[in-house]
């Protein structure tokens, strides 16, 4: 094997996705300190921050480079969803070659944080941890099959602290347009969206810390999608057959009636109730 051909090779297939990249940045001037970004990210060193990549990109220009690369991610107008939509128009065809499309993924990225001021750090779960800590909380929809998985849609998680707060918006220049959004909310935005650009349907996949919100689950089934989420043991669900009845009619007076109320003959079961009531021959082990 020929080693330096083959990174020649993977040279000039990087130096061409990031040229297909720089379609979506609506600037000639962004291009060269994309590509720099871009090689900051995949070259070796743990932080991924503008000073210390800045000095791996260029040793000889750090002080340049670091001015380029800060304006490039903070100030500089482009569309992180028009690169993602760039990106899967070059991957999808590749990825459904000998395969469709089996399942979109909803789920949450952790960056741990030692400060407060960066957007929406806060102390949360952080899923790189394993426990609540000071971070940074992103939702995530990945398209799968397979034999690859490919993030289209990403978006940082805003605390309602955050949010509700005008003095720190401002501080950190928060569009007035972002407002307070549920982890879920943010995650049926993304699969909405998913669906207007044409992008192939698949299963959603998540786990309990979407599955266990009801509405949720509701609108994916209002979407026509399947779904294949976690829930906690305690979650009410109703076994197969039954369901809740019809709200009465309101006369106008008092409280409008719930979306639905309890038969008197059924009532809803705790999932873990559910399982245990089915028959050894109903489940089936899954891949």
């Amino acid at each position: 094997m020929d080693l330096h051909a083959d990174v020649s090779g993977s040279e000039s297939r990087f130096g061409a996705f990031v040229e297909s990249l720089a379609l979506a940045l609506g600037h000639a001037d962004r291009i060269a300190p994309m590509k720099a970004y871009c090689t900051g990210l995949i070259l070796p060193g743990d932080r991924k921050s503008v000073e210390p990549m800045a000095a791996r990109v260029d040793p000889g220009r750090v002080r340049a480079a670091h001015q380029s690369l800060h304006h490039f991610v903070a100030k500089a107008d482009w569309s992180d969803t028009a690169v993602l939509d760039v990106v899967r128009q070059l991957a999808l065809p590749v990825m459904t070659k000998t395969e469709p499309i089996r399942a979109w993924i909803i789920d949450d990225t952790g960056f741990p944080k030692k400060g407060r001021h960066s957007v929406g750090v806060a102390r949360q779960y952080c899923g790189q941890l394993g426990k609540q800590d000071n971070c940074q909380v992103a939702v995530s929809l990945s398209i799968a099959n397979q034999h690859a998985s490919l993030p289209v849609a990403y978006q940082l998680y805003l605390p309602e602290d955050w949010a509700m707060d005008p003095v720190q918006r401002a501080k950190a220049g928060i569009p007035d347009d972002i407002i307070f959004k549920t982890k879920p909310q943010i995650a049926l935005d993304q699969i909405h969206a998913a669906q207007l650009a044409g992008i192939p349907p698949g299963i959603v996949l998540t786990d309990a810390g979407y599955g266990i919100d009801t509405g949720f689950r509701m609108d994916l089934r209002k979407m026509h999608l399947d779904y294949v989420v976690g829930v906690q043991s305690s979650t009410s669900l109703w076994p197969q057959g039954q369901g809740p009845l019809p709200p009465k009619p309101w006369s106008g007076i008092g409280r409008p009636p719930s979306l639905y109320r309890r038969s008197r003959d059924h009532k809803p079961v705790s999932a873990k109730g559910l399982a245990q009531s089915l028959s050894p021959e109903v489940w089936q082990t899954v891949t």
